[in-house]
């Protein structure tokens, strides 16, 4: 396995070589080259306002070309969660919030002409036990009672029709769901906010942010600027320079291979529809084709990406992709990779404002949808003056007992999801 990320392979990301220097001043500083930041920024620009993305590495380094390509609908929590915490008024316009966000992604592939296999091939849910079946018959009522959303069960004995395995008794299809190339996807992205008008800054690390008079004082690596306002949207990356929004915020690694090229044939029969595909399970596998590879992920660990995480995580998730698809087995994987998600302590997305920060935090694996579709409804509100439109910025964002940015408690966190997954 090679240690590199396959999506980066089929893209050349803007402002990648020749650098852009940075402006003196902007109207509105954007912290994070991702889906938020860029989605953002792009909506800013057309709209006239003068803004900069601020990237420390390059244009969707992070989580947003490091992901599966899944674009979901829901969220992270099951809606009966979501109504139990939140109420039926405000669990409904979270939900529809997840529904615009998947047509928010194809409403700009569509119009930029973003070259990235963006289809609604929809999500298969897999039960990986008969009483994880039980359950899912009863959300296919709950969701058309409580949302009017339509999804649809496969019944054990019609599993073939949707995944070439004999592991799963049934699973649950979401056909609103689409999958897409993630990094293609950013990089078209990336160009669409720099051709409207907004400045992209690579390699910009920043080292301090400071309140100056109504605006802030930005220092970067590459220099400093002014601005009149800021978003943060670093995710699982966001680090101490906002050090209030870090302790609110858990990252979590995931990880990913990528097969080589598999024969048409052997495709078709894994995934006969090119489901976006992931399990029932607390230490969840999530699995799609793309261009006939398998592209296979998961929490194989709780840490952070690092040399050795990847390394193991490679090596855990062949023997998981292999114990659902024995005929993998003779499969090369071909790349490794992982990613930092962002959590927050109540797994759900939080959009507003904090010490004069404004941000969208905590998309828990939905970002591709979400921080795409978040980043431009926080840039709409913060042009009209109110956040409190966006659904996410009327739920709490709880604060993370014992954590001071440090992620400490992981391990017992992995082992307490292993245990739940042994008990079950």
């Amino acid at each position: 396995m090679k240690p590199e990320n396959f999506w980066t392979t089929t893209v050349f990301m803007p402002d990648d070589k020749n650098l852009t220097p940075l402006p003196e001043s902007v109207d509105v500083a954007v912290i994070g080259g991702g889906f938020t930041g860029l989605s953002a920024a792009r909506t800013l620009a057309k709209r006239g306002t003068k803004v900069a993305v601020l990237e420390a590495e390059t244009m969707g380094w992070g989580a947003s070309c490091r992901n599966g390509g899944m674009t979901l609908t829901g969220l992270k929590i099951p809606m009966q969660t979501a109504i139990k915490n939140y109420g039926k008024e405000i669990a409904r316009e979270l939900f529809q919030c997840s529904l615009d966000s998947v047509d928010t992604v194809e409403q700009i592939v569509q119009e930029e002409k973003i070259d990235c296999g963006f289809a609604r091939t929809g999500h298969l849910l897999a039960a990986n036990k008969p009483k994880h079946f039980d359950a899912l018959k009863e959300e296919v009522d709950f969701m058309a009672r409580e949302f009017n959303h339509k999804v649809h069960l496969v019944a054990p004995a019609e599993m073939r029709s949707e995944i070439g395995a004999d592991i799963y008794p049934g699973a649950l299809v979401d056909e609103v769901s689409a999958g897409l190339n993630p990094a293609q996807f950013v990089a078209g992205l990336a160009r669409a906010a720099q051709t409207s008008g907004a400045i992209l800054c690579a390699k910009a690390r920043v080292a301090q942010i400071e309140k100056k008079g109504a605006g802030f004082f930005i220092q970067t690596e590459r220099g400093a600027l002014k601005a009149n306002s800021v978003i943060v949207a670093t995710s699982g990356y966001t680090g101490s320079v906002t050090k209030n929004l870090q302790k609110k915020i858990i990252p979590i690694g995931s990880f990913i291979i990528a097969t080589e090229k598999l024969s048409a044939d052997l495709a078709h029969e894994l995934s006969p529809k090119n489901r976006m595909i992931f399990d029932y399970k607390h230490f969840l596998n999530y699995f799609r084709l793309w261009d006939n590879r398998m592209i296979f992920g998961g929490r194989a660990a709780f840490f952070p990406e690092n040399e050795n995480t990847i390394a193991q995580s490679g090596e855990i998730l062949r023997r998981e992709m292999i114990q659902i698809y024995p005929q993998l087995r003779a499969a090369k994987v071909e790349y490794v990779w992982g990613g930092t998600l962002d959590f927050a302590l109540d797994q759900m997305t939080h959009v507003g404002e904090m010490d004069g920060l404004h941000y969208s935090l905590g998309y828990a694996g939905h970002g591709v949808a979400m921080g795409t579709h978040l980043g431009m409804k926080l840039a709409e509100g913060m042009l009209s003056g109110n956040l409190k439109e966006i659904p996410f910025a009327k739920v709490k964002f709880p604060a993370v007992p014992l954590y001071n940015g440090a992620p400490w408690f992981l391990p017992l966190a992995g082992a307490w999801h292993k245990i739940l997954d042994w008990v079950e």
